[in-house]
Parts: C-alpha cells; structure tokens; sequence
C-alpha cells in the first residue's frame, strides 16, 4: 500500500507557519525552532477521490493512510488496531433521555485501549526511518501500547513511570521487554526526567513527545474519520438530507472524553476539521473534555476564561492515568480550537463519581472499563442533568480502555528500575474498595416487584436495573387492565407504575388500588416522561412514595427508593 501523496505531507510549525517535509528526527522548526509543529496534506487533492478509495479497504486504521505521515502499510507490525466498533448505547441513552448515545469502543485495540493508534503510527514512521530506540514518559496505557508494537518493530523502549501507576500496569509494560524506569515523583517531573534522558541518547533514540509528536497526533484523528463514517452508517449522510450541497458523512453534535495531557481530544478535533475542510462533513462537533477534580488544571483555565492553565503542583486523585498536572500549551492551543469550532466545555468529576459510572455503564450496557474512562461517562451524566446536553444531541463519547492485569509470578526479580527524586509532592495511596462506589443492595427479605409500562424499552431497563441490584422476585405488565389484575393476583410488596398508558392509565391504577383493602397497602412508585400539571400533583399527593422522571434517574435512584420502602440496607 505505497502512499502516492506523501509528497504532499508537511510539517507546519505552529508558530510562525514554516512548511518543511516532515521526518521524526527533526522535531523543531528549522527557521524558529520552535518545538509544536502539526502535519499539513493536499486537502484539495486528497478530497477528490478519498471516498472512492475507501471502497474494499479493511475497516482499520491504515484505511485513511493518505492523511498519515507514512510512505506505506506496515502489516508486520500492524495488530489490526483501529476499525473499532461504535456501539449505540441503548439503555443508558434511555435512563439519561438521550436519543442517540454512542460509544466508540477502543477497547478492542490490541492491547485494550486507544493508545494503540498512537504507537501503531509511531513505530512505523520510527522503522521507516531508521530509529533503533525510543523513549517516553507514561502514566500506564501508553507504556503498554509502545510496548507491544516496538516489540514487534524491533525498536527497544525505555519507559519512564510515575511510582503512582498500578503494578499491574508496570508488568503489562516490562513483559514485553522494554525497560522499565519507576518514577516516585509526579507525572510532570516523570515527563522531565524522560526528556533529560532522551536528550543524553539524541542520536540514536525519539522521544515521544505526546500532542507535540506529528504521528501520536495524527493517529488519533483517525478516531473522528470512523466516528464520522459509522455515524452515517447507522443514522444516514447529513441532518440536512435533500438539502443542496448535503455533506457525504455524519458528524456528531458532542464527542466526549476524558483528558490527561490533551492528545486525545486535539487530534480528534484535528480530524473533524480536515474532514470539514474536504467537504465530507458540514460541522465540527461540540468538545466536551473531562478531567478529574483532583487534577483539573483545565478545567480551571476553562472556567476562568484563562489562555494558559494553571499548573497543578500535586494531583490529588486515585485515578494516576490523568495525573497530568500542568497541560503547558496542549490546553491554550485546544481551547482556541474548541472555540473556533463548535463550541464545548471542560468539566470535571469527582473520583466517586467516576467509579460509581464504572458500575452504571457495566450493568446498563455490559461493558467494563478502567476509571480513567470512567471520568468521561462520569462527564457525560453531569452534563445531561445540566442540561448542557439536550435530548436530542447526537452524542459520541470514548470509551477509552480497560485494564488487564499481568501475573506477579511471570516476571522474576528486577524487571523496574526504581528512581526517587528528593522532595517529592506527598503521595496518596490508593484506597482499596473504591470500586464499589455504588452500593449492592441485597434484600434482607425475598421482595416482589411489579413494573408497569407499556413500552418494554422502558420495562426491560427497569428490569435491568433491579435484576443488577439484588434478588426480586419480578412481575411485568404492559397495560393498567393487567396492571391491575396483577395486583390482586400477586399482591407485590411495590409497583413501579408508568402514568402515560393507553386505555386504563396510572392515575386510574392508582384509584383501583386504593380502593381494594387487598392492595391499598402496595407501595407505588411512578415513573413518568409525562410533565404533570398542578392538579394532576394533588391526585398523587399521599397516594405514591415516589415520583421519578423517566431520563432523570439513574439505577442506584431507583434502587434506593425500592430500598427504603422494603426497609432493607446493606449487610
């Protein structure tokens, strides 16, 4: 697969605008020396049949290879990374009321996150030129994704690790024979001390340089291009279908993801504006980038209209992987962009926060992930109950990776190199148990449950729900007629009563209920979409123990109701 155009690939320096042919010895701008430069393409050229030469290539990343800074397809060292699944998020988009939630999968990377495209496309522009070594600073996937794929290059690796990532991380980077060089300082002295390294080996060894690396960037834009055309698969061209000039693919109305050192959402935003500027895209989705609130400097910048964040000296958050304390330029030049685009928002969460979604998303969807992509789900509950996020936004959120531990007896002794750098910012340990955020409820008594409704969406998230969270006995009914004749024959200890039904609704359960000695003692709660009105509020007054608005509660809400009323808590 020879690259035809990469005559027309370029290095600009985002400084002062210097275009040279790009090579990855040459990091800084040869006029200006200035060390930010991005890769630039024949935007005109390109755009006239790269949709045509899309037919009959695999769905993976080197299926966009006219717009990498590679001459040609590596498959020896290719793992198949990219082409992930987008997934539409069913019963989570329905406990929020989004229409359309997605989640772009990058768990099915080779080694489990999205970090894979970024080393994929580095290892091969470092074989085509001649790179025999490389070094990095890391907080975990990274380290592990280089790992793989200069294990398959042949290039040797020498990864720095802040103390503070999990050991199981470390002997998923050191099985593949890089060497391992343990950090007990920040992340932002890690970075340094990998850079002091890399600047002693300058001639045989690249650093990688994160957002300011044109193959790290690059690669990650590729996200955006399968965001755009999976879209259009699975929801047709444009918003604007039978208008004239009706762009080929679909772009979201918000992608989400959590950021550390900002790689990520800059290079996914490179690829919506390269995409928009070939006429395949008509818009620039809204960039919402979430980070931790123990380390939040962009969050803060953000908030307080800053160009340039604030550094923060000493993360306070058990989620190592965003650690990342001072974003230097990253955040200034993604702030300028998101502004120019589309709009967005940086938000943060709390720790808490994120490892309750890790279970949220678990049970409602069936998909694990590790808490830094938690933040990001976290990110995206906060802004529905903002109301920063509208019903009907077309949403796209990453869901970055999940961890996958190394056995402890596959390594022998002396597989880490430890450094400690005097005066070091206090470290926190961990907590054990943080994981389980969202409390199990397990009913002290065997409890019976009814749930009416007449859309069986909405029933089998109940179910769901309730089936996630304890052992109930579960009856369903789909109308009020069955509602009630339920009651009498079961007598269940609570009803979960949806009030908009055709023919006998809620209120009118509501009244039979009441009326029979028999089930006038059925605890009710109402779940509803429906916006009631003044009067409707006083014929459920002292008649319900509840009333919960459909897309507004989330499992552990409902859970807790159903708890209460049962007079069950934890063991």
């Amino acid at each position: 697969m020879k690259n035809s155009l990469q005559s027309h690939v370029f290095a600009e320096c985002l400084d002062c605008g210097h275009k040279t042919s790009y090579t990855p010895q040459e990091t800084n701008c040869p006029q200006c020396g200035g060390g930010w430069r991005e890769a630039r393409y024949d935007y005109k050229t390109i755009a006239k049949d790269f949709l045509a030469n899309l037919a009959g290539r695999p769905f993976d990343i080197w299926r966009f290879y006219e717009l990498l800074p590679i001459n040609e397809h590596h498959p020896a060292i290719s793992m198949g990374e990219g082409g992930t699944p987008l997934l539409k998020a069913t019963n989570l988009g329905m406990m929020l009321g989004l229409k359309n939630l997605y989640i772009k999968d990058e768990r099915q990377n080779p080694t489990g996150s999205f970090k894979d495209r970024q080393a994929s496309i580095t290892v091969a522009a470092l074989k085509e030129a001649g790179i025999t070594e490389t070094v990095l600073a890391s907080t975990g996937n990274v380290a592990i994704s280089y790992s793989a794929y200069t294990a398959r290059a042949g290039i040797k690796l020498w990864a720095f690790l802040t103390s503070l990532v999990p050991a199981e991380k470390m002997r998923e980077v050191a099985i593949y024979g890089t060497q391992v060089i343990k950090v007990t300082a920040s992340y932002d002295k890690t970075k340094a001390l990998a850079n002091e390294f890399a600047e002693q080996h300058h001639q045989t060894s690249y650093l990688d340089r994160g957002v300011r690396s044109i193959p790290a960037l690059e690669a990650m834009k590729t996200i955006a291009f399968e965001i755009s055309e999976q879209l259009t698969n699975a929801m047709g061209p444009s918003p604007l279908k039978g208008a004239e000039n009706t762009p080929p693919w679909q772009s979201p109305d918000w992608y989400i993801q959590a950021v550390s050192g900002g790689l990520g959402p800059v290079g996914v935003l490179k690829g919506f504006d390269e995409l928009k500027i070939m006429g395949i895209i008509d818009r620039i989705p809204a960039f919402a980038s979430i980070q931790a609130e123990g380390c939040a400097p962009m969050v803060h910048g953000w908030k307080n209209n800053l160009e340039i964040a604030e550094p923060v000296l000493s993360p306070r958050t058990h989620i190592a992987t965003l650690a990342t304390g001072d974003p230097g330029g990253t955040y200034t030049l993604l702030r300028k962009r998101i502004l120019q685009a589309n709009g967005g928002a940086f938000e943060s969460v709390s720790d808490e926060e994120a490892f309750r979604a890790i279970h949220v998303l678990a049970k409602m969807e069936g998909l694990s992930m590790e808490p830094a992509s938690a933040v990001a789900f976290a990110g995206l509950i906060k802004m529905v109950r903002t109301g920063q996020i509208k019903p009907d936004d077309v949403v796209v959120i990453n869901l970055t990776g999940h961890t996958m531990p190394v056995e402890k007896m596959i390594l022998g002794d002396g597989w880490v190199h430890d450094i400690e750098i005097p005066e070091k910012p206090p470290e926190e340990k961990p907590e054990e148990g943080l994981l389980s955020a969202l409390s199990r409820i397990t009913p002290k008594q065997y409890s019976s449950i009814a749930i009416v409704d007449d859309h069986p969406h909405a029933r089998r998230l109940i179910r769901r729900i309730l089936q996630s969270q304890g052992e109930y006995t579960i009856y369903e009914a789909t109308n009020g007629r069955e509602a009630i004749e339920l009651a009498r024959k079961e007598h269940p200890d609570v009803m979960i009563l949806d009030l908009m039904m055709p023919e006998v609704d809620g209120f009118s359960v509501l009244d039979a209920l009441k009326a029979d000695e028999d089930t006038a003692s059925i605890a009710v709660i109402v779940v509803t979409a429906k916006a009631l009105t003044p009067d409707e509020k006083i014929r459920l007054r002292g008649r319900i123990h509840t009333l919960m608005q459909k897309g507004e509660f989330l499992d552990d809400d409902l859970v807790g109701e159903i708890n209460t009323l049962l007079g069950n808590g934890d063991d």
